[in-house]
């Protein structure tokens, strides 16, 4: 199911409003919202958790505000001011120049109040505890930016964004970074994710429209997450019996040969049987799922 969180509730509170929605406890998300954050939250429902790990995997298209001339605890409106810095004269082709700096996989700071967890204990429960702890630097891609204007006004100066980017990326962190490459602090003051994989915002349902009649079909839903390879009646038992599958082609979504190593979504007659990975001329099961 596809929804449009809104600003001020965590990406758990979705999912608890969900269970009471739809009357399941079955229920995960892909990719942590902030609760500044809003826009697509895709949630796995009963053996749509199945495929939390692939869809949490793909990349993410976001459209950002970031402020510039103050730098906060948490890296957005939420957070307390905590550094106040002039902003040199910019013009968009320059904030440009500066953002494609950062583009292809490259190391990023997460922000110090983030749900990445330290030794077991998430970073935002440090935080709120007074701890200090250095977050953690991970390799992460951004495989596009645009600047989509700079304006100046009474409270600093904005700078308007579209991103594409994989997983594990912080916007946050992205925003604190370019505002340091162009000589000043900032922070986010909005943030909206437009896309999570191929599931847009176009789909996406509000909170109060949460019902059965919105979730996609998994067999339907697969197809957006991993590429889909047919059974036969053979192979179809195969995998159910969690066996391994010799396939008699390697031909995934008609077009391609799927490659040694890579995961496929095995369908029996329009019914999502199995995760399984190649290896040499099988396919291992890697994920079971129960028909329905």
């Amino acid at each position: 199911m596809v929804v449009d969180k809104p600003i001020g509730p965590t990406s758990h509170d979705v999912v608890s409003t969900a269970r009471r929605a739809l009357g399941t406890r079955a229920i995960g998300h892909a990719g942590t919202l902030d609760p500044m954050a809003s826009g697509v939250l895709v949630l796995a429902v009963e053996e749509g958790t199945k495929l939390v790990p692939w869809l949490t995997a793909d990349d993410k298209a976001y459209e950002a505000t970031l402020r510039l001339g103050a730098h906060t605890t948490t890296l957005d409106a939420m957070g307390e001011v905590l550094e106040t810095a002039p902003v040199p004269d910019l013009d968009p082709p320059t904030v440009a120049r500066a953002a494609a700096s950062f583009l292809g996989l490259r190391p990023q700071q997460a922000p110090a109040v983030s749900a990445i967890k330290v030794d077991g204990v998430r970073l935002h429960e440090r935080a709120r505890r007074g701890e200090v702890v250095d977050a953690p630097v991970r390799d992460v891609w951004l495989h596009a930016v645009d600047v989509l204007g700079v304006s100046v006004h009474d409270e600093g100066v904005d700078v308007r964004l579209s991103l594409r980017t994989g997983k594990g990326f912080y916007v946050r962190s992205f925003g604190r970074d370019l505002a340091a490459a162009l000589g000043t602090v900032g922070h986010l003051v909005a943030l909206r994710r437009v896309a999570s994989g191929r599931f847009t915002i176009d789909e996406a349902c509000a909170l109060d429209e949460l019902a059965r009649e919105r979730i996609v079909p998994l067999a339907s839903a697969v197809g957006r997450v991993l590429p889909t390879l047919p059974l036969d009646d053979a192979g179809a038992t195969d995998a159910r019996h969690g066996r391994p599958v010799r396939s008699l082609s390697f031909e995934v979504d008609g077009a391609r040969e799927l490659a040694e190593g890579a995961d496929a979504a095995m369908l029996h007659e329009g019914t999502l049987v199995a995760v399984g990975r190649r290896e040499g001329e099988l396919l291992r099961v890697v994920r079971g799922f129960v028909a329905r």
